[in-house]
């Protein structure tokens, strides 16, 4: 599957063209960056598992509801008919997690950052004052190589219009520093529909030498984020009614048609709470996550063959 989009502002010299682009995916893909992204009590959706995945999965029934094929050979992702009945609320909230996802997805492939998290996991670090309203970002993570990004996810009907470009620029640039390192990346990102096609603009305004005001500076540890990140996955695997052990098998999350696959190093020392070597292992072995078809972060998402076929609207 293709998903289209545009990038504005990239440093000319780094891994992003400016322009429009393609960017190649799977049902897999996406997945992975819906289960993995976002706040770290996602893992609550799993323990309470019914004969409903669009009852008990909100974060993975958002997707499934959202974009389909219309056939197990389109190329494109579009919104299905139920995703345009919804009620205005209901919109949002669905906009909202396609917008995470795509921006988890995105920061992997063409910024090879595999880690992201919502801001909020790291609350108790931040000045109260910066708590209130909706005016910083969503999303922190990391590059393989140690550079600090920072996303603000939208999630649209329609294309983003200037001035709701320029709110997003502005909430990202309010993460100014992690650890005392300035923040490398800080982006604005929209998933939307064009003729009900599913697309994705980006924008990483350049520093301009104008430091933005209320900045967020955050110090963490390297356990403060590698636990953040790893141990919801631990815990979605653990959920399970037959947990996995340390071989290399995909737990099966029936009521969603998937599976969940930490390769077997990773899941060693997460399961041993060795959450700074976890990290650090996926960081060391990137060629060997690729053989094992596994993401940056050792993890892998299996899809069905149900995720091929058009999203059925029917109530159980």
């Amino acid at each position: 599957m293709n998903i289209d989009f545009v990038s504005e502002g990239f440093p000319s010299l780094g891994p992003v063209a400016n322009g429009s682009d393609t960017l190649s995916v799977s049902w897999d893909d996406l997945l992975w960056a819906a289960v993995t992204v976002g706040r770290p009590s996602r893992y609550y959706a799993f323990r309470h598992g019914t004969s409903s995945l669009y009852e008990a999965l909100f974060r993975i029934s958002a997707l499934r509801m959202t974009v389909e094929q219309s056939s197990p050979k389109a190329w494109r992702l579009r919104r299905t008919p139920a995703a345009r009945n919804l009620d205005p609320s209901e919109k949002g909230a669905v906009n909202y997690f396609l917008g995470l996802t795509l921006c988890k997805l995105f920061a992997e492939k063409c910024l090879d950052a595999p880690w992201l998290l919502h801001l909020d996991v790291f609350r108790d670090r931040l000045n109260p004052g910066l708590l209130s309203g909706r005016s910083r970002p969503d999303l922190v993570g990391r590059t393989r190589l140690g550079e600090w990004v920072g996303m603000e996810a939208k999630g649209r009907v329609s294309p983003p219009s200037a001035p709701c470009k320029d709110k997003a620029k502005q909430q990202a640039e309010r993460l100014f520093s992690i650890n005392g390192k300035q923040v490398k990346y800080r982006i604005g990102g929209f998933a939307y529909f064009k003729d009900d096609v599913l697309r994705f603009f980006w924008r990483d305004p350049q520093p301009d030498g104008v430091e933005p005001p209320n900045q967020i500076r955050l110090d963490l540890t390297e356990d403060d984020i590698w636990k953040a990140y790893y141990l919801p996955i631990l815990e979605i695997v653990k959920a399970q009614p037959v947990a996995a052990s340390h071989a290399d098998v995909p737990t099966p999350i029936k009521e969603a048609d998937l599976g969940v696959r930490v390769v077997p190093e990773v899941m060693r020392l997460v399961s041993v709470e060795k959450w700074k070597e976890a990290g650090h292992w996926c960081l060391e072995h990137k060629d060997q996550l690729v053989q094992q078809q596994a993401h940056g972060d050792g993890v892998q998402i299996i899809a069905g063959q149900s995720w091929m076929k058009p999203f059925e609207d029917r109530v159980e």
